[in-house]
């Protein structure tokens, strides 16, 4: 009885987390943008329901349930909404999990696959982090403390790279760029957190990070998802460890481990600095003078 209670309470926020999720998106939306006519009287922002509803050839009532909740959906049903809604392929695939379409992850695990670890460590010049379903530090190789601050000098509970990136000043003083990382990785977490609402995990993650940056709500809020995307970061390394601060570029990747692991690897790898070209000094076209001495011969 206990466990049927507890699947039926999944299910339930399951179905609110789709609800709101699908309402984010409609609120993010303009006519202008389905190629529909705007009109000046709109008490809410973003389409109307009854919008969304026509274009996606269902009921306005139904659609109203489906934000709500209250009612489940087939999969050809939730891709008609989808392409009604714009939503792009991660966002598209996100709704299917949320509807129970795609496979559940598999539970955390309390430990790893020490065979990861040895992935990390035979990077020698590739700093990299092996990162829990939340983004908590499990790992890290001998290359990423030659650039970043030592995990190990941190409590265990502030071993989180969002929470770390978003609120420790050395961290934001090595990548100045941190704000677009930071909210890549928070929209990769989404993507877990929406299919895993069981998961306490997640939320006192968004709590800590609500209490570390205020002043980011907008980002905490947001309800977009997507993969990782791979970019070219430029990171300064400290000068107390570092006789050479000229700033480096990496490539920085997110990796998925296999199943079941439900980790992921952030690794930096090295790229070769652009060298200006020299310029060169044209040969000439002209011909040789007669009176000029034979290549290599001396001058009288």
């Amino acid at each position: 009885m206990a466990t049927t209670t507890a699947t039926s309470a999944t299910t339930k926020s399951l179905s609110q987390g789709l609800g709101g999720f699908l309402r984010a998106h409609r609120e993010r939306l303009s006519p202008g943008d389905l190629g529909l006519p705007h009109t000046a009287r709109r008490r809410t922002p973003g389409l109307r329901r009854e919008e969304v509803a026509a274009l996606a050839g269902v009921s306005v009532a139904w659609y109203t349930w489906l934000e709500q909740g209250r009612v489940d959906a087939s999969r050809q049903v939730l891709d008609a909404v989808a392409r009604a809604l714009r939503l792009d392929d991660a966002s598209h695939r996100h709704v299917l999990a949320l509807a129970g379409f795609a496979p559940r992850a598999a539970e955390p695990r309390a430990s790893y696959d020490p065979n990861l670890r040895g992935l990390l460590d035979s990077w020698p010049d590739s700093p990299a982090l092996l990162l829990g379903p939340a983004h908590d530090i499990l790992a890290w190789n001998r290359a990423y403390t030659d650039v970043w601050p030592d995990p190990a000098q941190l409590p265990e509970e502030q071993r989180n790279v969002l929470l770390l990136l978003v609120g420790d000043e050395r961290h934001q003083q090595v990548l100045p760029g941190w704000e677009s990382v930071a909210m890549d990785l928070y929209r990769h977490l989404r993507t877990r957190a929406d299919r895993r609402p069981e998961d306490e995990g997640f939320r006192r993650l968004t709590s800590r990070l609500r209490s570390a940056r205020p002043d980011l709500d907008d980002w905490w809020d947001c309800r977009s998802v997507g993969d990782f995307t791979p970019r070219t970061v430029t990171v300064t390394v400290e000068v107390t460890r570092q006789s050479d601060p000229t700033p480096r570029p990496y490539a920085m990747n997110l990796l998925l481990t296999p199943q079941p692991q439900d980790t992921t690897i952030l690794v930096m790898t090295p790229k070769a600095p652009k060298v200006p070209k020299t310029p060169t000094t044209p040969e000439s076209t002209d011909p040789p003078s007669p009176d000029a001495p034979a290549s290599g011969a001396p001058r009288p």
